[in-house]
C-alpha cells in the first residue's frame, strides 16, 4: 500500500492503516465487501508481532509517523473460522437505525460465545435480528460487539452495526465520552456520594478475579446514595468514568459495600449481635438473590453519524424491582 495513493492525512502509522481499510472496503462493491477486524487494537497487535513492514523494514511503533513516500507492507496471519451461528432469540430492542442498535439485555444473557457459551449469546441473537450483516471490527467471536457486560448483569447495551458507527462508539468509550449510569444493591449503607479512583488490574491471587491492582488500569467510579433499607441494604447508582472489568463490582467491594448476589466479590452485612428479626429475614432474602444486582439504567452519548444527542432511561427489571419491594 502506497501511501501516496490514499486520501488520508498523515499520521500515527496504526491509525492511517484503518481508515486506508475503511476506505479500500467502500470501494468494493457488496458481495467483495470485507467483513474482518481491523480495530486499532488488532492493528496493534499486527503491528507489535512485526507483521506489518515500512519500506521493507519492520515497524513495531504502532505511533510511527508516516509520510507519502511510505509503502506499507501488511501481512495478515491466518483467520480462525469460528462456526458463529444466527439464532432465533428474541432480545429486547430499545432502538434501531441502519447504524446501531440499543438493546436492553436481560440477566442471565451471555454477550459473545467464549468456551462453553458456543450459542445461546446475544451475538448469535443479534446476527438473526440483522440477517448476518453486522460491524465485523469486534472480531469473528463479537461481532457488533463495542462493549460489554457481564453475563448476570441487565440493562442498555450498544451494538453496531456498520464499521464506521463501530469505530467512532469504540473512540467514544477510549475517549470516555459516553455517559453510563447503573444502579445497583449493596450490603451496608454508604456515604451519600464519593468517588473511588483505584487501578484495577487481576488478581495476583487468583488470575480469573479482578482487584485493585497499584500496577493496573485506572479505573474511576462516582457513587451516590438513593436508598436504604434497615440499615443493612443500599440502593446506589454509580457513573463510570472508565470501563475496566468488574470495575464497579470490585470498587464496591473495596470499600466494604459489595454487590447483593455477587458470588465473586460479594460478602455479607456488617455483624451485629442485636439484629432483629426483620433485619434477619432481609439478610436470608438476599443472600437467596440469584444474580448480582446490578442495571445498566442509562447510556448518554452522541449518535456516530447523525451526531445527534442520544438518551436512553430503562427501568430496573422485575426481579431487583421485586427483591426491593420485598425489604423495604
Amino acid at each position: 500500500m502506497k501511501v501516496s495513493d490514499y486520501p488520508i492525512q498523515n499520521g500515527r502509522i496504526d491509525k492511517w492503516i484503518i481508515e486506508a481499510f475503511l476506505l479500500l472496503n467502500s470501494s468494493y462493491p457488496e458481495d467483495l465487501k470485507v467483513n474482518t477486524f481491523f480495530s486499532r487494537t488488532k492493528i496493534k497487535d499486527l503491528i507489535l508481532s512485526g507483521n506489518i513492514k515500512v519500506d521493507g523494514i519492520k515497524n513495531k511503533n504502532p505511533a510511527y509517523k508516516i509520510n507519502p513516500k511510505n509503502e506499507i507492507i501488511i501481512n495478515l496471519p491466518e483467520v480462525v473460522e469460528y462456526d458463529l451461528k444466527a439464532e432465533n432469540i428474541p432480545i429486547n430492542i430499545v432502538f434501531e437505525d441502519e447504524h446501531l442498535l440499543v438493546i436492553n439485555k436481560e440477566p442471565n444473557f451471555v454477550v459473545h460465545p467464549s468456551p462453553g457459551h458456543n450459542s445461546g449469546t446475544l451475538v448469535n441473537a443479534i446476527l438473526y435480528h440483522c440477517d448476518g450483516k453486522l460491524s465485523g471490527i469486534g472480531g469473528i467471536k463479537r461481532p457488533g460487539i463495542v462493549h460489554r457486560l457481564d453475563k448476570d448483569t441487565s440493562g442498555l447495551m450498544l451494538v453496531a452495526k456498520t464499521e464506521i458507527a463501530h469505530l467512532s462508539l469504540s473512540d467514544m468509550f477510549k475517549n470516555h465520552s459516553i455517559e453510563r449510569n447503573y444502579q445497583l444493591l449493596v450490603w451496608n449503607v454508604p456515604d451519600s456520594n464519593g468517588l473511588i479512583d483505584q487501578p484495577i488490574g487481576r488478581s495476583k491471587f487468583n488470575r480469573k478475579k479482578m482487584a485493585i491492582n497499584l500496577n493496573g488500569k485506572k479505573a474511576v467510579t462516582h457513587w451516590t446514595l438513593l436508598e436504604t433499607f434497615s440499615n443493612l441494604v443500599s440502593l446506589i447508582s454509580c457513573k463510570l468514568e472508565t470501563g475496566r472489568t468488574h470495575q464497579i463490582r470490585v470498587h464496591m467491594s473495596s470499600i466494604g459495600h459489595s454487590l447483593i448476589g455477587d458470588k465473586i466479590y460479594g460478602g455479607l452485612p456488617k455483624k451485629n449481635k442485636t439484629q432483629n428479626s426483620i433485619q434477619k429475614n432481609i439478610i436470608t432474602k438476599c443472600k437467596n438473590f440469584s444474580r448480582q444486582a446490578l442495571h445498566s439504567k442509562t447510556l448518554t452519548f452522541e449518535h456516530p453519524i447523525s451526531k445527534k444527542q442520544m438518551h436512553f432511561d430503562i427501568d430496573l427489571p422485575n426481579d431487583i424491582r421485586n427483591l426491593i419491594n420485598s425489604i423495604k
